[in-house]
């Protein structure tokens, strides 16, 4: 075959450094398309962007050629570089990232998951869900490095 072919969705999740609010509203709207531009940018589809003021959510369509810790690296410090520059604020994601996968049978799940983030967070906290999502998809982890 000459051609590589593939269809790798991955749910993205990142908090702000210390997972401070520092996604204000005013902001918010900007950046949830400046990360999808990004994604763009690299040649993948960000299907879905939102989260609150303390963490995002992306739903993305990348290309196989393409890593998570890559898609993951440009996102975060582009972005970051960009709410420097545009907003003149102090603003940092935290180092790590959770990633999962998504069947194609699980976006509309998924897309509707992430689009009611504001509803969802007024029940549970971003650690209670992240944790959530880690023993979910069976991910080993220790809490004392979960957070920065």
């Amino acid at each position: 075959m000459s051609h590589t072919s593939g269809n790798i969705l991955l749910h993205m999740i990142f908090s702000t450094h210390g997972r401070r609010p520092l996604i204000k509203s005013d902001l918010r709207a900007d950046l949830f398309a400046y990360l999808g531009g990004i994604i763009r940018e690299m040649d993948g589809t960000a299907l879905i962007v939102n989260g609150t003021a303390d963490h995002v959510h992306m739903l993305v369509r990348i290309r196989p050629a393409q890593s998570c810790a890559q898609i993951a690296r440009v996102v975060k410090a582009n972005s970051s570089r960009w709410v420097h520059e545009k907003w003149n604020t102090k603003f940092a994601w935290q180092t790590g990232y959770g990633v999962f996968s998504v069947s194609e049978s699980n976006v509309a799940a998924v897309t509707k998951y992430i689009a009611e983030q504001e509803e969802h967070h007024q029940k549970h906290s971003f650690q209670e869900e992240f944790v959530a999502f880690l023993k979910k998809n069976n991910v080993a982890y220790d809490e004392r490095y979960i957070w920065d």
